[in-house]
C-alpha cells in the first residue's frame, strides 16, 4: 500500500546518493535482486537517517544476511587491526619476516571482505567459516588453502589470548586443513599435468653448464646443502671455509644452526663467483657472498625475488620451466635424494629443519661431520655418478674419504674406536 505522500515529492539529495525514493514513499535500495527499505521519506526528506541505517546494515545485506542491528562488541575490522599491530611488533623484533607480515595482512583483508568490517566477532558461527573455506578453495590449491586456514585460526586465537573475546572461537568441523589424502590427490593431479617438481640429475647438470658464475654457485649450494632462495641471498662470506670445504650458517627462516661439507665443485664455483663479485652500493651488504648486477642484495621483502627470476630465465632457455618448479625445488630435490642416504637426522641438520620434537630441547651435541659427509656424498654420487669418486686436480676441498679429518671427526673416531 502506498504512503499517503507521493514518492514523486522527494528526490535524491545528490546524484551519488546510494538510495532512491520508492513508490511506497520509503527510501530503498536493490541488493542481490531484492528491494530493501530504510524508512519513510516524509519523516526523513533528505535521507540522512536512511543513509546511516544503510551504512550500518550494508555488509549484512550484501552478504545476504538478516541485519542484526547495531550492538556493542569487537568487530572483525577491530580484530584485524589489533592483530596486525601485534604482527608489526613481531616484525620490528625480527621474529617474523616481512613476507610473513604481508601474508597475514592479506588474510585479514580477506576476513573483512568475507564477513564485513562491522560484523561482530561474537556473531560469527560455523556456517560463516564454512563459507569462508569454500571461497578460499575457489582460487587456492590444497596446500595454500591449509596455510590460509591456519593464518585465520592464528588471528582468532590472538583475539582470545589477548582478552578481546571471552571464549575461543568455534570454527565448526569443516574449517580445518585439507587431509593428507586430499594433499596426495592434488599432488598426483599436478604431477600428471605438469610433471614432478623435483629436478632429475641430467636437468641439474644442464643448468650448471649454462648458468652464470653466481647462479651456478647458488644452484650447487641448493643441491649440495639444501639451500633455498633466501639462504643464498643472505649467505655471509664469513659462513664459508673454502680451504677446508665447509659451510657454517644458520638458516635465516628458523635460526637453526647448519653445518655442511661442500663438494669440490661447489668450492670451485664459490671461488669463481667471489672472484668476480663487485662491491655493493650499500655498506650493509658488503659481507654477503652474492651481489646483484645492480649492486644490491638478492634478499627482498617481496615475492619478486631476484634469485627466482634469474633461475626462471635460465630454466626457460633450457626448456626446463614448468608450473610449480623453480629454484626452491632444488632444495626439495636435495631432500628427496638425501633420504636414500638413510640418515634423516643428518639430512635435517644440513637443511636447518626443525622437527618440533620435545627431545630437541635435550640435544646438545651436533651431528658428527662424518654423517654429514655421508649424506652430501650420496647426493653428489646421484648428480655425477661417474665423477663422484674423482677429485679434481689442485682442488682445495677433497671428497669424503680423502679429505683431511677435522678436529671434530678425529675426536669422534677416537671415541668410537
Amino acid at each position: 500500500m502506498k504512503d499517503s505522500t507521493s514518492a514523486n515529492a522527494f528526490k535524491k539529495p545528490r546524484p551519488d546518493f546510494p538510495l532512491f525514493p520508492h513508490a511506497t514513499g520509503r527510501w530503498a535500495k536493490k541488493v542481490r535482486g531484492k528491494l530493501k527499505y530504510f524508512g519513510k521519506c516524509e519523516t526523513d526528506p533528505k535521507g540522512e537517517a536512511a543513509l546511516l541505517k544503510w551504512l550500518d546494515e550494508k555488509d549484512d545485506h550484501i552478504a545476504g544476511r538478516t541485519p542484526r542491528g547495531k550492538r556493542e562488541g569487537l568487530t572483525v575490522a577491530q580484530l584485524c587491526d589489533r592483530f596486525l599491530q601485534a604482527k608489526d611488533m613481531q616484525l620490528d623484533a625480527h621474529e617474523i619476516s616481512p613476507l610473513t607480515r604481508r601474508d597475514y595482512e592479506r588474510t585479514t583483508d580477506r576476513l573483512v571482505s568475507q564477513f564485513g568490517k562491522n560484523r561482530l566477532v561474537s556473531d560469527l558461527a560455523s556456517d560463516d567459516f564454512e563459507a569462508l573455506r569454500a571461497n578460499i578453495s575457489k582460487t587456492r590449491g590444497s596446500v595454500a588453502l591449509g596455510n590460509e586456514i591456519q593464518r585465520v585460526r592464528v588471528a582468532f586465537k590472538y583475539a582470545f589470548d589477548a582478552g578481546l573475546i571471552d571464549h575461543p572461537m568455534r570454527f565448526g568441523p569443516m574449517f580445518k586443513r585439507p587431509s593428507k589424502k586430499a594433499l596426495r590427490i592434488q599432488k598426483a593431479k599436478h604431477e600428471a599435468m605438469h610433471g614432478k617438481k623435483m629436478f632429475e640429475s641430467a636437468d641439474v647438470q644442464r643448468l650448471l653448464d649454462k648458468a652464470t658464475p653466481q647462479l651456478k654457485a647458488m644452484i650447487l649450494l641448493a643441491v649440495n646443502c639444501g639451500f633455498g632462495n633466501n639462504d643464498c641471498a643472505t649467505l655471509p662470506i664469513t659462513g664459508l671455509d673454502l680451504d677446508c670445504g665447509w659451510l657454517d650458517f644458520p638458516r635465516p627462516k628458523t635460526g637453526v644452526q647448519r653445518r655442511c661439507p661442500l663438494w669440490p665443485e661447489t668450492v670451485t664455483a664459490l671461488r669463481e663467483a667471489l672472484a668476480k663479485r663487485r662491491q655493493p652500493k650499500d655498506e650493509s651488504h658488503a659481507g654477503l657472498v652474492f651481489i646483484t648486477a645492480a649492486l644490491g642484495t638478492f634478499a627482498k621483502d617481496t615475492t619478486d625475488n631476484p634469485v627466482t627470476k634469474e633461475f626462471a630465465k635460465l630454466a626457460k632457455t633450457l626448456g626446463l620451466k614448468q608450473k610449480g618448479r623453480g629454484f626452491y625445488s632444488l632444495r626439495h630435490t636435495f631432500r628427496t635424494v638425501a633420504r636414500h642416504a638413510k640418515d634423516l637426522e643428518a639430512a635435517r641438520a644440513i637443511m636447518g629443519h626443525e622437527s618440533g620434537h620435545v627431545e630437541e630441547g635435550y640435544e646438545h651435541e651436533p651431528i658428527e661431520d662424518a654423517r654429514l659427509r655421508a649424506v652430501t656424498d650420496h647426493v653428489r654420487t646421484w648428480l655425477w655418478p661417474k665423477l663422484a669418486a674423482k677429485p679434481k686436480a689442485g682442488q682445495a676441498a677433497k671428497p669424503a674419504g680423502t679429505a683431511r679429518k677435522t678436529k671434530r671427526e678425529r675426536t669422534t673416531l677416537r671415541v668410537v674406536g
